[in-house]
C-alpha cells in the first residue's frame, strides 16, 4: 500500500469515532491471559493505535500502566472517556511514527489491529527502540476466515463486485490453517529473538442492522464513494433480512505475535531488568473453543474487533 493511501485509509477512522465505540468490542480474554503470561503483571506497556480502547482496557485492568498513542483526534477523545477510570493510562494524540519516544523504555508494545497501518520503514525498529532489552513486541492481526455462514459470505461477494469495482470476482474465504505465520518483518529486522505465535478461532453471530454498523466502521467501506456504500449495505442487508433470517455468523482468527527485543538499551532510555518477559512453549487454544470477550458489547450480542475491506464481507485489513 503507498504511504498516501495508507494515510487517506487510516485516518478515515476518526469520522466514525463513535460507532466504532459502540460496535467493535474487544478481543479474547485468553489473548489477554497468553500476553499478560508472557509480559508478567504490572508492566509498562507502550500501545500502538489503541482506537476507542477496546484493548488498553483490559491492559488497565490488569495492573498495566499504559502509554496509548492513538493517531485520530475524535478516537482519542472517546479513548479518554472510555479509559477514565485507569489513573494509570494516557492517551495522547499523535501518529506513532512522529511521537518523540520518552526517555523510560516500557516493558511491552502493543498493537491491537493497528499495526498494518504504522509506515513499515519505522514500526519494527521504533518498537524495538521504545522497549528495554528483554521487552516484548506483541501485535494483533485478526482476520476473516471460512466458517460461519458460508453460503451468505459466498453469496455476498456479487454485492461488492457489483458496487465496488476494486473488488477481484470469485473471491472466497480461505481456512484458517491456510492463513500463514508471518514472522519475517521482526526477524529481518535483527533487534528481536524468536517469534511466537497465539491463535484463537471464534464464531459471532449479527443481526443485520449490527453487521451493516460494523461494516460502516471498516475502512474499505469508508473509502467507497457515498452512493457506492450506501448501495452496498443495501444490497448486503437485503441478502441477510431476505435469504437467511435477519442475522449471520462470521468466523474469525485473531492472532498474537510475540517477539522479545535483544541487545543493549537504546539511546530512547535505559535498560528495565525487574521483569521476565518470556514464556515458552506457546498456549494453544481448541479452534472450537468461543472466546470470551474483553471490551464493549451491545444488548448481550458479541461482536468481534477485527478488520475489513470492501471484498468479502469485510474479509481482512481494519
Amino acid at each position: 500500500m503507498a504511504d498516501a493511501e495508507r494515510e487517506r485509509l487510516r485516518k478515515g477512522f476518526t469520522r466514525v469515532a463513535e460507532l466504532y465505540d459502540r460496535v467493535r468490542p474487544g478481543y479474547p480474554q485468553a489473548m489477554f491471559d497468553d500476553l499478560l503470561g508472557s509480559a508478567g503483571p504490572g508492566c509498562r506497556v507502550l500501545e500502538i493505535g489503541c482506537g476507542t480502547g477496546q484493548a488498553t482496557a483490559p491492559l488497565a485492568e490488569s495492573g498495566c500502566r499504559v502509554v496509548a498513542v492513538e493517531l485520530g483526534a475524535e478516537m482519542a477523545a472517546v479513548a479518554r472517556r472510555n479509559l477514565a477510570r485507569f489513573p494509570g493510562v494516557e492517551v495522547v494524540t499523535a501518529a506513532f511514527e512522529e511521537w518523540p519516544l520518552p526517555r523510560e523504555p516500557f516493558d511491552v508494545v502493543v498493537s491491537a489491529t493497528a499495526f498494518h497501518w504504522i509506515d513499515p520503514a519505522v514500526r519494527v525498529t521504533k518498537a524495538a527502540d521504545a522497549l528495554r532489552p528483554g521487552g516484548l513486541l506483541a501485535t494483533v492481526a485478526t482476520h476473516h476466515v471460512a466458517g460461519g455462514s458460508a453460503e451468505f459470505f459466498a453469496e455476498v461477494q456479487d454485492c461488492y463486485e457489483r458496487f465496488d469495482p476494486a473488488t477481484p470476482p470469485g473471491l472466497r474465504l480461505t481456512a484458517a490453517a491456510g492463513i500463514p505465520r508471518d514472522g519475517e518483518e521482526v526477524r529481518r529486522s535483527g533487534r528481536f529473538g524468536p517469534v511466537a505465535f497465539h491463535r484463537y478461532e471464534w464464531e459471532l453471530t449479527y443481526a443485520t442492522a449490527e453487521y451493516l454498523d460494523l461494516l460502516r466502521t471498516y475502512s474499505g467501506h469508508l473509502a467507497l464513494l457515498a452512493a457506492a456504500r450506501d448501495g452496498l449495505l443495501a444490497c448486503v442487508g437485503g441478502l441477510i433480512d431476505g435469504r437467511y433470517g435477519g442475522s449471520v455468523t462470521k468466523r474469525y482468527l485473531t492472532e498474537l505475535r510475540l517477539a522479545q527485543r535483544t541487545g543493549r538499551a537504546s539511546s530512547a532510555g535505559t535498560s528495565i531488568t525487574s521483569m521476565t518477559c518470556s514464556r515458552s512453549p506457546c498456549r494453544t487454544v481448541p479452534v472450537d473453543r468461543k472466546p470470551r470477550l474483553s471490551g464493549n458489547r451491545t444488548d448481550g450480542v458479541a461482536r468481534v474487533s477485527g478488520a475489513g475491506s470492501s471484498a468479502i464481507g469485510a474479509g481482512g485489513g481494519s
